[in-house]
């Protein structure tokens, strides 16, 4: 009985975490002010048929923090790039020397702050949904199993505990993101 109510706890916190890492890898997308390769990261490019990020294509450099180069393995998937930045929609206007693309990354204005921190607060939202749902789940299989009800209670008052801490964490990351993204 011990086991199977550590493998529901470990279960569930497990699901939690990949919710925190989510969001961390979603909040890295975001650009606050400096030039990042990993405002790329949800760039996919055509290659050869198949859509495939442009990380996988490229080596994605910072020579000053205004300015991301896109240096294509291939030159002839120049166009391909440029055109997969430009569906990604992230506001980026590329620019093509015909070895690589280059891209000047404007200074953030107060409208478009304010649109990265809506975006930052709902991929917060989305990952305590996530974090909720595993609670919801791990609930449910402590209900399905046969434990004596203090038993029960018990392990219901540690998956709350556990949900709070990981709310908390996910406020804390959403917090400093959006200083991060007000303060550049």
């Amino acid at each position: 009985m011990n086991e199977e109510i550590e493998f529901i706890i470990d279960s569930t916190k497990e699901s939690m975490e990949q919710a925190i890492q989510h969001l961390r890898k979603q909040l890295a997308s975001i650009r606050a002010g400096k030039a990042n390769p990993s405002m790329l990261s949800s760039v996919m490019v055509q290659y050869y048929g198949a859509k495939t990020p442009i990380s996988q294509v490229s080596n994605i450099n910072t020579p000053d923090a205004r300015t991301l180069t896109i240096q294509p393995f291939e030159k002839s998937i120049i166009k391909d790039i440029e055109k997969g930045i430009m569906n990604a929609n992230l506001g980026f206007n590329p620019m093509n020397n015909g070895e690589s693309v280059i891209i000047n990354v404007p200074p953030l204005t107060e409208e478009r702050r304010l649109q990265l921190s809506k975006k930052a607060k709902a991929e917060a939202e989305e990952a305590k949904i996530g974090v909720r749902n595993d609670r919801r789940n791990a609930m449910n299989e402590i209900k399905k199993a046969d434990f004596p009800e203090d038993v029960q209670k018990d392990t219901e008052d540690d998956i709350q505990k556990l949900t709070d801490s990981f709310i908390e964490e996910i406020d804390k990351i959403y917090v400093s993101k959006e200083k991060e993204i007000m303060t550049v």
